[in-house]
């Protein structure tokens, strides 16, 4: 029964992190888009999570602090076992959440369902970051939280406006083709963080060509979401071939109250590249 209220405790508040004014676009019960060649899937993600959604009273809640979610299976079985929990996905937010969270984990092909009353509401996979995540027994561990973490962060929008995006990263899942390359060839930003951990890291660094991030910030950086860290090229290692930087490192506050570097760079750290204007 303790299990079953922390779960619970937690899509509650999921729930109300996406209770805010400027609403999500993203219909979590629409059909999922087609995902198109496999070997171009990554440019074939939307992103439509607002801003000011990740700011919210709901993160003063410590929901994502609780282990109910990271340390079962995201399963149907997993979710759905527990009255408490079956009450909290009614809610249309905590399903948008969670219908992101399953699509960065999950490969596409797979997801599940969840029964809420005499709805049923699936969540499928979309990029297969975390697959072993959606197993018999699995668990998110610490790089599933850092790769779904990058994921997550990457499709933030700041209007709540769903664009296709190519997302790239050190994975074999985010590898982008010639014809992706070709067809997003823009570089916006790179996004890591742990949107799980008791302090919530949302970071992002710039490339060296001249860059904004309107879409995940609007007009501003100073009032942004997203912690921007600073320049890729001093804060992540050099480039892979795609353009996507690797282990990047964000700025934490030191005890003195100044910002300093991260020593541990974040393995799941997912770069963004937009089409042409």
């Amino acid at each position: 029964m303790e299990h079953s209220r922390k779960l619970a405790a937690l899509l509650l508040a999921i729930a109300a992190l996406f209770a805010s004014a400027c609403a999500v676009a993203l219909d979590p019960d629409a059909p999922a888009e087609d995902a198109g060649d496999a070997a171009s899937q990554a440019a074939q993600t939307a992103n439509a999570l607002t801003s000011n959604a990740l700011t919210s009273n709901a993160l003063t809640s410590n929901a994502l602090t609780s282990k109910a979610l990271i340390s079962n299976a995201l399963t149907a079985e997993a979710l759905s076992g527990h009255p408490l929990t079956a009450e909290a996905l009614r809610d249309p937010a905590a399903r948008t959440l969670l219908k992101y969270v399953a699509g960065c984990a999950l490969p596409a092909g797979e997801g599940f369902t969840v029964a809420v009353g005499d709805d049923e509401f699936s969540f499928p996979g979309e990029l297969g970051l975390a697959a072993s995540w959606g197993e018999e027994g699995g668990a998110c561990d610490e790089a599933c939280r850092s790769w779904v973490s990058g994921c997550v962060l990457a499709r933030v929008n700041y209007l709540g406006h769903r664009v296709s995006i190519s997302v790239r990263g050190d994975r074999k899942e985010l590898r982008a083709d010639k014809g992706e390359r070709a067809a997003y060839p823009r570089r916006e930003a790179t996004y890591y963080g742990n949107i799980f951990a008791p302090q919530r890291r949302y970071h992002a660094c710039l490339p060296p060509e001249p860059s904004s991030l309107v879409r995940s910030c609007g007009p501003s950086l100073e009032t942004c979401a997203i912690q921007v860290a600073g320049s890729c090229g001093s804060l992540c290692d050099a480039p892979n071939s795609d353009g996507s930087f690797p282990n990047c490192r964000g700025k934490i506050r030191s005890s003195s109250g100044k910002l300093i570097v991260e020593k541990t760079p974040n393995p799941g750290s997912v770069t963004v590249f937009l089409m042409d204007d």
